[in-house]
C-alpha cells in the first residue's frame, strides 16, 4: 500500500526570504511560514511555524518578492532528515519541500496590513548548509554541514526576466 504525502499551507512569511546557492549553482531558499490554528487556547489565537524549503526558480522568486509578513500559499510534501551538528549531536529536521509557492496578496495589501498588525516573530533556529541534490536534477536533496555558507559566497546568478503582467501586485 502506498501513502500520500501532500501538504498545502496558507500563512505569512516570518522574515524576508534569502537564497543560498549550492556548490553546483542551484538556488535554495529556507524559510518559515506562520499558519494560524483553527482553534484557540485561553490566551487567544496561536500559530504554527512551519519550516519550508524551495529550490531553483521558486527559490529565486521568493528571494525577489518574499518579504516578511507576505501571505503565501505553499504546496509540497513533508520531508524528514537528520545531520550531525558541529558539536557532534544528531539533529532531526522536519520541513515542507515545496512543489509550488504563490504570493496571495498584492504588495499594497501587504504594506497596509504591516502598518496595522503586529508581525509574527518565529523562533530562531540554525539551519545547515545545503549541497546539491544527488541523482537526477529532481531527486531528494542531500545536505552538507561541513562548510558554513556565508552571504558573500552566493552567486546571484542571472536576472529573472519577468513581465509586469506576471506579477501578483
Amino acid at each position: 500500500m502506498s501513502g500520500i504525502n501532500k501538504v498545502v499551507l496558507v500563512g505569512r512569511l516570518t522574515k524576508d526570504v534569502e537564497v543560498k546557492k549550492t556548490q553546483g549553482g542551484i538556488s535554495v531558499a529556507s524559510y518559515t511560514v506562520a499558519c494560524d490554528r483553527r482553534y484557540q487556547n485561553g490566551n487567544g489565537p496561536t500559530a504554527d511555524f512551519i519550516n519550508c524549503v524551495s529550490w531553483r526558480q521558486s527559490a529565486d522568486f521568493l528571494a525577489t518578492y518574499g518579504r516578511k509578513g507576505a501571505l503565501v500559499g505553499v504546496e509540497g510534501s513533508i520531508q524528514t532528515r537528520n545531520y550531525t551538528a558541529n558539536d557532534g549531536r544528531k539533529v532531526y529536521v522536519t520541513e515542507v519541500v515545496t512543489d509550488a509557492v504563490q504570493l496571495l496578496e498584492s504588495k499594497a495589501q501587504t504594506q497596509s496590513r504591516m502598518e496595522q498588525e503586529p508581525s509574527y516573530n518565529a523562533p530562531s533556529y540554525s539551519t545547515p548548509s545545503y549541497s546539491e541534490p544527488s541523482g537526477s536534477s529532481y531527486g531528494v536533496p542531500t545536505y552538507d554541514n561541513q562548510e558554513e555558507i556565508t552571504r558573500d559566497d552566493f552567486n546571484t546568478g542571472p536576472n529573472l526576466d519577468i513581465a509586469s503582467d506576471d506579477l501578483p501586485f
